[in-house]
């Protein structure tokens, strides 16, 4: 029963992270450190990881079907990322437990209160679902992205929460090709994460929970690009940002508690 409920959860991060391009370790780490608070931060992170790949991968099969994803951009940004979410995970063992839950649990209210700011701002480029990019800045784009990849795999959130605003805020993507081409991205810097964090022996103790999780998020994945074009995303960015607000903190509570 319990793999069941760990496969229900799988699918929820499954859709909410590909309706909001984000991947839905954002979601998914905070809940994984509170139900094993004596799991190290590289097992956990390796466990979200690996799920966010599974969800990524599956997820960028929809949205490739709508021809939402720009590949130009995603190669590049891929190349970027890549090498940032190897360092990210060889990181991660050097952190201690409490010290990870409070910098997880403060970063995850830090990009809750942005979403909530910048959520309210309309952006320019979300004129349509196939509009082709307006001209972007490649070298920001290029940096965000390997700092994106080192946050994914240090945190095991997968970084899409980060990478999605800023491609439609800095770099004039369309919301949806934003969504989509970051999906994209977080498959390739995933990979690359969970793969180093496999090399560094901690994957060993996570694999059972991890089928479990990742099941459910490749079923959830589809659903969410599904939903992806007729859902706006503002009020569901909206109403994860006051529970990510909610549940970082309580993160970052039980860090300092140790």
């Amino acid at each position: 029963m319990f793999w069941f409920w760990l496969a229900l959860l799988g699918l929820i991060v499954g859709c909410l992270g590909t309706l909001v391009g984000a991947g839905g370790g954002f979601i998914l780490m905070p809940i994984l450190a509170l139900l094993y608070p004596s799991e190290s931060p590289a097992t956990l992170a390796s466990i979200s990881l690996t799920v966010v790949f599974f969800n990524a991968l599956s997820g960028s099969i929809g949205y490739a079907r709508q021809k939402l994803i720009d590949y130009r951009s995603g190669l590049l940004f891929l190349a970027a990322g890549i090498p940032g979410a190897i360092l990210g995970a060889l990181i991660t063992s050097h952190i201690p437990r409490n010290t990870f839950d409070i910098i997880l649990g403060l970063s995850l209210v830090a990009a809750a209160i942005a979403i909530l700011i910048f959520g309210s701002i309309r952006p320019h480029s979300a004129a349509s679902d196939h509009a082709a990019p307006a001209p972007r800045r490649r070298t920001l784009g290029i940096a965000i992205s390997f700092f994106v990849g080192i946050i994914s795999s240090l945190l095991g959130i997968g970084g899409g929460i980060i990478h999605v605003p800023a491609m439609v805020y800095l770099l004039k993507f369309p919301v949806h090709i934003a969504a989509a081409t970051s999906h994209f991205v977080l498959a390739g810097t995933s990979l690359a994460g969970t793969i180093a964090h496999l090399t560094d022996g901690e994957y060993t103790h996570g694999f059972k929970r991890t089928a479990a999780l990742a099941l459910g998020a490749v079923i959830g994945a589809q659903i969410g690009a599904r939903l992806a074009k007729r859902t706006p995303p503002t009020w569901i960015m909206r109403g994860l940002a006051i529970a990510l607000i909610l549940v970082g903190l309580r993160v970052a509570y039980a860090g300092m508690s140790k």
